[in-house]
């Protein structure tokens, strides 16, 4: 059953099995509030298990681009479209949430991004490929992030 989050009142709702799920619930409360600030769209996520096709999306990106599988498991799921973007994100057990920005222009913005909750340790499938800036998130402590700009049609 599909979840808006809510970033005024953090819950970690569909993250309980993660160990760091108070840092991802933030992580993902941050994630909220800035398509709401900036678009006015409410961030809407689903259980990986009843949405599929987003999983899957990610996953070929992933694969296509990079050679890269996620071993930690997917626990919620959003896929929407604003001002232009494609967006997708998948939020892993680990602590993980990856994000797939694709402009519907050609020759517009087309990036892979992952962030790490406060706490967990950098992924083994990410450690020797990616280096992580910090932030300072109010709802999220530290996130650290990544990214790698899309080359193929997706």
């Amino acid at each position: 059953m599909p979840y808006t989050v809510d970033f005024k009142n953090v819950s970690t709702v569909g993250l309980e099995s993660s160990p760091v799920a108070e840092a991802l619930a933030g992580l993902r409360a941050n994630e909220a509030r800035y398509y709401k600030n900036k678009y006015g769209h409410d961030f809407t996520v689903t259980p990986a298990e009843e949405a599929p096709e987003t999983l899957e999306y990610v996953n070929n990106i992933l694969a296509a681009e990079r050679n890269l599988v996620i071993s930690s498991r997917p626990l919620e799921v959003s896929s929407f479209e604003v001002d232009g973007l494609r967006m997708a994100y998948v939020f892993y057990e680990s602590g993980l949430s990856i994000n797939v920005m694709y402009s519907i222009e050609e020759g517009g913005k087309r990036a892979v991004g992952f962030k790490l909750s406060d706490g967990m340790e950098v992924p083994e499938e990410l450690a020797s490929s990616f280096k992580f800036a910090r932030q300072k998130s109010k709802l999220a402590g530290t996130i650290r992030g990544s990214y790698f700009v899309v080359k193929g049609q997706y």
